[in-house]
C-alpha cells in the first residue's frame, strides 16, 4: 500500500521541502518569496488568492489584521506591505509554511508580520479585517469550526473577505455563514470560477 501524500494542511509535512525563491507581484511590487513543497500552491500565487487580492479594498492602515490559512504568505505579505503600521497575524497549521513566511518577512524587513499557530494568537485580539483563501479541502466540519472561531473575533464594523471556488461550495458556505453565524454575506466579486465573499 502506497503512502498517502502530504496535504498542505498537514502540521509537519514529510515530503521533500526543498526551499526555493520565487518572484511574485504583491501590493503593486515585485517581491522575492520563499516557497517549498508540502505547502499550498508552492509554484507561486494561486488563482483564488490572485482573485482575492485583486478584488478586496486596501486593508485598514492600523490595528490587527488576520490571514487565516496563510500558507507561504501571499495574503499576509500583501497586508503587511500595504499597511506597515498594522499587525498582521498569519495563522496556519503547517509549520513549514509558517517558517517560509517568517523567512520572507524577515528578508523584506516586515517586522509587523506574526506567523503563528492559532493557539499563539492572544485571545483578546480583535481583528480590523480578515482576509482568507480558506482551506476548503479540509472538509466542511473543520472549515465550519475554523469560521466559528475566527469570524466572531472581527472588531465592530470590521469585515472578512473570503475567496472560495464556486464549484467547491462558495454559495452554500455563504448561506451557512448567514444562517449559523448571523452575519451578512455579500458576493462582492466573481472571477475565473471563484467568488469573493464579503462578511459583515
Amino acid at each position: 500500500m502506497s503512502e498517502q501524500p502530504d496535504h498542505y494542511f498537514t502540521a509537519q509535512p514529510a515530503s521533500a521541502g526543498e526551499r526555493r525563491r520565487a518572484v511574485v507581484r504583491l501590493a503593486g511590487q515585485d517581491v522575492e518569496v520563499d516557497v517549498a513543497g508540502g505547502v499550498f500552491s508552492p509554484g507561486g500565487v494561486d488563482k483564488g488568492t490572485q482573485v482575492l487580492l485583486r478584488e478586496v479594498p486596501a486593508p485598514p492602515a492600523t490595528g490587527d489584521l488576520l490571514d487565516l490559512g496563510c500558507g507561504w504568505g501571499p495574503i499576509a505579505l500583501t497586508m503587511a506591505l500595504a499597511s506597515p503600521d498594522a499587525t498582521v497575524w498569519a495563522v496556519d497549521v503547517n509549520e513549514r509554511a509558517l517558517d517560509l513566511l517568517r523567512t520572507t518577512a524577515a528578508r523584506l524587513g516586515l517586522e509587523n508580520v506574526r506567523a503563528v499557530r492559532a493557539e499563539d494568537v492572544p485571545h483578546d485580539v480583535r481583528f480590523a479585517a480578515i482576509w482568507s483563501n480558506p482551506p476548503i479541502r479540509v472538509g466542511k466540519g473543520v472549515l465550519h469550526d475554523l469560521l466559528r472561531i475566527w469570524l466572531p473575533r472581527l472588531a465592530p464594523e470590521a469585515r472578512a473577505w473570503l475567496v472560495v471556488q464556486k464549484n467547491l461550495g462558495s454559495d452554500s458556505l455563504a448561506r451557512w455563514i448567514e444562517a449559523e453565524l448571523g452575519r451578512d454575506v455579500e458576493r462582492a466579486a466573481s472571477s475565473k470560477g471563484f467568488r469573493v465573499l464579503r462578511v459583515d
